[in-house]
């Protein structure tokens, strides 16, 4: 196990089900860790404000956590 796949498997022991993602290069090592945590399902937005939008959505009609992967500095200053 590496840390990108500790990393899901924390979230999802944390209860998250699903990953809302807009991942830039450098987060290409958590997106490659998905496959390896199947409990984790992955969603790609092509824009920051619709993956922080959907992760909110979902969170407030489901009742469950949701974690949200955007690219390093201006993905998450988008978001």
């Amino acid at each position: 196990m590496n840390g990108a796949e500790a990393l899901l498997r924390t979230l999802v022991d944390g209860g998250v089900e699903v990953l809302f993602t807009n991942p830039g290069t450098t987060e290409l090592h958590l997106v490659g860790a998905l496959e390896a945590v199947p409990e984790l399902h992955g969603v790609l937005a092509l824009f920051e404000g619709v993956v922080s939008g959907a992760a909110d959505g979902y969170a407030r009609i489901a009742g469950k956590p949701a974690a949200t992967l955007l690219h390093l500095g201006p993905g998450l200053a988008y978001g």
